[in-house]
C-alpha cells in the first residue's frame, strides 16, 4: 500500500482557513514564481483560480512536483468538496477522490470521474489505498484528516507553513484530542514564502502482554508524617 501523507498549507498558528473557510495568503506562495509545478497539464479546469496555472519558486516546484505527480488519491472532507465543487471532475493530483460524507455524491454530478462518497473514515482511507494501490494517497487537513490521524492510519504529515497569523479559524489538526508525537521532520525546504515540513508519524511498537506489567504498577504512597 502507498504512503498516506495529510497535507495542506497552514499558518505559523495552526489555521487553514479562516471562520469563512478563506485562506487569505496560505496559498500566494503557488504564484510568486516562475516554474510551473508541471509542463503542459489539463487544460480543461484551471486549478489555480485565477487563469494564469500554478507559477512557484524553482525550491517550491521542486518539493511540490515529485509528490504530485506520486499521488493516486485524494481524501477530502464534504466542505472542499462543496467550496471547489469537487474541481469539477478533475482533481489537480491523482485520478481518484474519496469524500468524506453523510450526504451521496450529487445527482448526475460528473458521472465519468473517480469520485467515490463514503460516511467513514476507515472505510475512506481503504478505498483510497485500494485504488493507489503503491501511489500516495493524500489527505486534506482540517476535521476529516484529524479523525483519520487519530485513527492511526496517516502515515506522514506535511505542512506548507505561510508566515502568517491567523488566530482563528479551521486547524490544520481540526478538532483531535491528545498527543500524536512526530519523528524530527525529515524534509524541510525553504520556498519563497513557505516553508515546507514532513514529519513521519512515530509508531510505538505495541507491548507484550505482562512484559510491562511490574514496571508499570504505581508505587503507593508513604503514609504521611504527622508532625
Amino acid at each position: 500500500m502507498g504512503t498516506v501523507i495529510m497535507h495542506n498549507a497552514v499558518s505559523v498558528d495552526g489555521f487553514i482557513a479562516d471562520e469563512n473557510d478563506g485562506v487569505g495568503p496560505l496559498h500566494d506562495w503557488y504564484f510568486n514564481g516562475e516554474t510551473p509545478i508541471a509542463e503542459g497539464g489539463d487544460q480543461q479546469y484551471d486549478h489555480s483560480g485565477v487563469g494564469s496555472g500554478f507559477k512557484l519558486s524553482r525550491a517550491s516546484a521542486e518539493y511540490v512536483r515529485p509528490i504530485w505527480e506520486a499521488i493516486g488519491a485524494i481524501v477530502m472532507g464534504r466542505t472542499l468538496f462543496d467550496l471547489v465543487n469537487g474541481w469539477e471532475g478533475r482533481p489537480p493530483a491523482g485520478d481518484h477522490v474519496i469524500v468524506v460524507s453523510h450526504r451521496p455524491k450529487p445527482e448526475g454530478w460528473h458521472p465519468e470521474a473517480s469520485y467515490h462518497f463514503v460516511d467513514d473514515v476507515t472505510a475512506a482511507i481503504d478505498k483510497a489505498q485500494e485504488l493507489a494501490g503503491e501511489r500516495i494517497v493524500s489527505v486534506n487537513a482540517g476535521d476529516v484528516g484529524s479523525q483519520i490521524l487519530a485513527a492511526g492510519l496517516v502515515d506522514e504529515v506535511a505542512m506548507d507553513v505561510v508566515p502568517v497569523v491567523f488566530g482563528s479559524g479551521k486547524r490544520y489538526f481540526g478538532g483531535i484530542d491528545g498527543q500524536h508525537l512526530l519523528e524530527g521532520p525529515h524534509v524541510v525546504t525553504q520556498g519563497d514564502g513557505v516553508l515546507h515540513l514532513r514529519f513521519k508519524v512515530r509508531r510505538w511498537p505495541r507491548p507484550r502482554r505482562g512484559a510491562l506489567g511490574s514496571r508499570c504498577r504505581r508505587t503507593p504512597s508513604p503514609a504521611p508524617v504527622r508532625r
